[in-house]
């Protein structure tokens, strides 16, 4: 204890000089530390706002879902009787036609005169969706090249296009994914022809509670009145649990890149602490000397350690609350509320914990190794302040304990945990190839011949000398490059599914809600087009689980990647014969003429991510009734090729009895499939066409707004990196100096000198831009096969990028460093030597 009074006390003395040396540790720390707190504050207040704001983004204090069946009478009955004012909402996608006889998709928004019960549509000019009347987005304006007040056609209805779309205030619970927003009245449905009965139409109704009442035991009360009915109720506070499931996960994953930042940042903690404690060589000498213990000299330096952590952290997070304006100023057409921007306690200080364990861990192992060098050994003229050896056995302990606090910390506060888990492996193992490799270069080094050239011989002697950093150049740069490397063929990987692969093997269009009475024309309109190659056509109904193998679908215990599939209305279909292209991988397919006990064929992916194998049973409620199916069989199901894919496909006899529509797919030449859109829906006007070329643009481009997101966090690593670079170069720049003068003393010219620095450099970084570029190809791989799914597409783009961008980086700093050196005149440094 008295040691530790002491060396607070030489601690605070010693940092009244200043911190000189240690400004490559704050920038470290404050990088890391910022880049967490930026996005979990990001994260804090777009939640904050969701909730703040969360019954006028929901359109109601709560929600009744119907999905695709209404609401019953009687519930809303219930619910109004007790109060609460109801607005109808009902959301299909269908053709919009212009006067001009252009035509596109729209997301389409029937609504009646109560909406909406909250916030304000804004439109232009300023009224409301009147009986009659269209309000579209201005990218549907644009695109047909409308003016308001025409005539255009929704289906069977004729309507005036009224206004535009400036705002809807609950856009975030409705999203628009295969088309811009257009919006009418409820009153025009019947005219409009698009109820028909299996007709793919969302039912939604949404209640404003009296002042004052509880939403959570108004809703409790409805579903005791309403028991078993398969309607979902969702609260205000649930506005949109997609989101937020959404947000959960690319702020987990951008915490994790921040990590990265910050794990490169620890490297420039130790090389920091490192070149501060032999900066401090003569002062350690003196007290050894006058009789302090090792354990002094540890306490004062590990008091300025955590001074400095502290001071580090702190900056860290005042420019992640900075970052996290700016991100929301940036991402503010991204996102799905403006965030409330305000400090929020748990994400500070858990950017707080990572920063000082982060701190801790990196700096325990320089200070223990410093703590047992002997007094003398100081005095001795190019002596390391380093001892060999480890240190105590306490203090590995203690970093040990250290570490594994980390690893739990980011394992426990992940939204995926065995994704952090596999994080914190490669993470270890990134920095031990690294490490491993730095000591490979150094011995590698050595066996080489003996370069004839002096700039050669030099600077590869430099590579392998006593003290030399080339195993933390080669960590620092190798571990953000990587990452960088990495996110780019994710991305390249992604861009080439959607861009390339899908469209080649995915058809022109689907046609949804083919009614059985217009099949028969609906076929031999598309056969006439004579640029027409394949058609192909199902039924298609939409069932809700119920519950598997007796489980209740709100209880069923499923992996992540298939909980989706328990939520909402699912496609169903059903057939006699096995489709062409099925692999089954389990079970056998029914007869063709079955007409027994109602079977399933199920997707083998989601069948067991639910625990659900051959022979289980799943309840399904199909338009209202209960039907119960057994599993026939487990099929493996390719989305990629964007056809006529079903979760389940059951066997006939049951489901044909139910009201049901037709899905078709056309593949057709692209350049006739204006003339195919209009030819289709102009005879069967409630038919709608979606282009699957435009459903994957849209993708594209979310994708391309996400991984911006993702290259902006990888490039904090490659920022951290740099730092750690530069303070490599720095702690060096004594040495540098040192040779330079001796060098130009004995007759060397300034271009020789420059040039051995610079191929050590250059060494330096086409090494580590190889190894990143590899381990970046390895993590990328890993993720696109495993975890995304997808066939690998080898992009050598990206790795010659990463390869020139780290040689280019090695030259910049080496070359500055080297300029700093060579401007120091040989006079003064030889008189005080």
């Amino acid at each position: 204890m008295k040691n530790w009074l002491l060396g607070l006390k030489l601690a605070g003395r010693e940092l009244r000089g200043g911190t000189r040396g240690l400004r490559v540790v704050l920038a470290c720390l404050a990088l890391g530390v910022a880049a967490i707190a930026a996005v979990g504050s990001l994260r804090a207040g777009i939640q904050a706002g969701m909730q703040a704001d969360g019954a006028r983004i929901l359109g109601g204090d709560f929600e009744i879902r119907g999905g695709y069946q209404p609401v019953p009478q009687d519930v809303i009955a219930w619910a109004t009787a007790r109060g609460a004012r109801p607005s109808h909402v009902l959301m299909t996608r269908a053709m919009l036609i212009a006067p001009s006889g252009e035509r596109t998709l729209v997301e389409l928004k029937l609504v009646d005169d109560a909406y909406p019960l909250y916030g304000a549509l804004a439109l232009e000019p300023a009224g409301n969706i009147a009986p009659g009347t269209l309000a579209v987005e201005p990218a549907v304006m644009e695109r047909l090249g409308l003016q308001l007040g025409q005539e255009m056609r929704v289906g069977e209805a004729r309507l005036r296009l009224a206004a535009v779309i400036a705002e809807e205030p609950d856009k975030v619970a409705s999203p628009t994914i295969f088309g811009p927003r257009a919006m009418m009245s409820l009153a025009d449905l019947p005219a409009s022809g698009l109820a028909q009965p299996g007709s793919l139409i969302n039912h939604e109704i949404r209640f404003r509670l009296p002042p004052g009442a509880d939403a959570a035991a108004f809703t409790r009360d409805l579903r005791a009145a309403f028991p078993g009915a398969p309607w979902r109720l969702r609260l205000a506070s649930q506005a949109e649990p997609g989101v937020n499931r959404f947000l959960d996960r690319a702020a987990s994953f951008l915490t994790l890149a921040g990590l990265t930042a910050l794990l490169v940042g620890g490297i420039g903690v130790a090389t920091g602490v490192r070149a501060w404690l032999d900066s401090r060589a003569r002062t350690i000498a003196t007290l050894r000397c006058m009789g302090a213990p090792a354990g002094l000299i540890f306490a004062t330096y590990l008091w300025q350690m955590l001074a400095l952590a502290v001071l580090g952290i702190v900056i860290g997070l005042v420019a992640g609350w900075g970052l996290t304006a700016l991100a929301a100023w940036a991402l503010s057409g991204v996102l799905p509320v403006p965030p409330s921007l305000r400090p929020y306690p748990e994400p500070l200080l858990l950017a707080s914990l990572y920063g000082l364990l982060t701190a801790l861990t990196f700096s325990l192992w320089p200070l223990g190794r410093a703590r047992e060098v002997p007094g003398a050994a100081l005095f001795r003229e190019g002596a390391s302040l380093e001892a060999k050896g480890w240190p105590r056995w306490w203090l590995v302990a203690l970093n040990l304990a250290l570490v594994a606090a980390l690893v739990w910390l980011v394992v426990a506060t992940a939204e995926q945990r065995a994704f952090a888990l596999w994080f914190c492996l490669g993470a270890a193992a990134a920095l031990a190839l690294f490490r491993a490799s730095g000591w490979a270069l150094m011995r590698g080094v050595t066996a080489l011949p003996r370069p004839r050239t002096a700039a050669w011989r030099m600077g590869l002697a430099n590579l392998h000398r006593p003290g030399a950093p080339t195993p933390i150049m080669v960590i620092a740069l190798g571990i953000g490059l990587t990452t960088l490397a990495a996110i780019g063929q994710i991305q390249g990987n992604l861009r080439a599914a959607i861009s390339d692969e899908m469209p080649a093997a995915a058809p022109n269009f689907f046609f949804i809600d083919i009614q059985p009475s217009q099949v028969e024309q609906f076929e031999g309109l598309v056969r006439r087009e004579p640029s027409v190659t394949e058609i192909r056509r199902v039924p298609s109904l939409r069932a809700r689980i119920v519950s598997v193998n007796g489980v209740p679908a709100d209880q069923v215990r499923a992996t992540p990647e298939t909980a989706w599939a328990l939520n909402g209305d699912r496609g169903l279909t059903y057939t006699g014969p096995m489709p062409a292209n099925t692999r089954l991988v389990e079970g056998e397919w029914w007869a063709p003429d079955y007409r027994g006990t109602p079977l399933v064929s199920f997707d083998a992916v989601v069948a067991r991510g639910w625990g659900l194998g051959v022979g289980g049973t799943v309840v399904v409620n199909v338009l209202g009734r209960d039907v119960t199916l057994q599993v026939a069989n487990l099929r493996q199901v390719d989305w990629r090729g964007l056809g006529l894919n079903f979760t389940m496909v059951a066997s006939p006899g049951l489901l044909e009895a139910a009201p049901h529509t037709h899905i078709a797919t056309v593949r057709n030449d692209p350049a006739r499939d204006v003339s195919l859109l209009r030819t289709v829906t102009d005879a069967l006007p409630n038919v709608s066409g979606v282009r699957v070329r435009d459903a994957l643009e849209a993708v594209a481009g979310l994708l391309g707004r996400l991984g911006g997101a993702l290259t902006a966090v990888g490039s904090v690593t490659l920022l951290a990196g740099m730092l750690v670079l530069g303070g490599a170069v720095a702690a060096g720049q004594r040495r540098r100096v040192r040779e330079a003068v001796v060098l130009k003393t004995v007759g060397a010219t300034r271009a020789q000198i420059r040039h051995a620095f610079l191929v050590e450099f250059g060494v330096l970084g086409v090494v580590a831009g190889l190894l990143a570029a590899l381990a970046g190809t390895a993590a990328a791989w890993g993720v696109v096969r495993f975890v995304m799914r997808q066939d690998w597409v080898f992009l050598p783009g990206v790795l010659g990028t990463t390869v020139l961008l780290c040689l280019g980086l090695t030259l910049a700093f080496g070359y500055a460093g080297t300029a700093l050196a060579l401007r120091v005149k040989p006079a003064p440094l030889l008189r005080n030597e």
